[in-house]
């Protein structure tokens, strides 16, 4: 899409990244978990306090996906301390693409993905990974499609739920 603008996100993108997290969060997740656990993860994870504390890791990256003006989805990745698991100093791990239900089929999350890529090349990583909810055959196919392969599991709580995140991982060419 050529009016697809990505741009790095800065501890002033703090309520950019708190719109698009929750609301696309939301429309992804709310018909499969209870309300209170939805609202609760909402409230602890795009707080104003967590946000902020993720922008200024240094091992964290996010970058916003404009369309014209409007924010439509953003990217997280993370290396080194900063992954939710580590995975070691050659990977780069893909916590979170997040894309606006409006911009599904516009490629804006291939660009995201992309942008990962090229910035774990650019960090000379080796592997990129992630962890992808099992109930999410979407982003599980997409994962595929680009090359990722499923390698373990771990669970994801949300609210008293434990839900198993599948955890794919591709190697990149050197």
């Amino acid at each position: 899409m050529e009016h697809i603008k990505i741009t790095a996100a800065t501890v002033e993108s703090i309520s950019t990244i708190q719109q698009i997290g929750k609301e696309t969060f939301y429309e992804t997740f709310s018909g499969s978990n209870t309300k209170e656990d939805m609202q609760k993860y909402l409230d602890e994870n795009f707080s104003d306090e967590k946000v902020k504390s993720e922008l200024n890791i240094d091992e964290s990256m996010f970058f916003i996906a404009w369309d014209e003006s409007l924010p439509v989805g953003y990217l997280k990745v993370n290396v080194g301390a900063a992954q939710t698991e580590d995975q070691g100093n050659t990977a780069l791990e893909i916590e979170r693409i997040y894309v606006k239900s409006s911009h599904h089929g516009k490629k804006v999350g291939q660009m995201l993905y992309e942008l990962a890529v090229v910035t774990a090349e650019q960090l000379k990583k080796d592997t990129i990974w992630l962890g992808v909810w099992e109930e999410n055959p979407r982003a599980i196919r997409f994962y595929e499609k680009n090359g990722f392969i499923a390698f373990d599991r771990h669970i994801f709580k949300m609210g008293d739920d434990e839900q198993t995140d599948i955890m794919m991982r591709k190697t990149l060419s050197s």
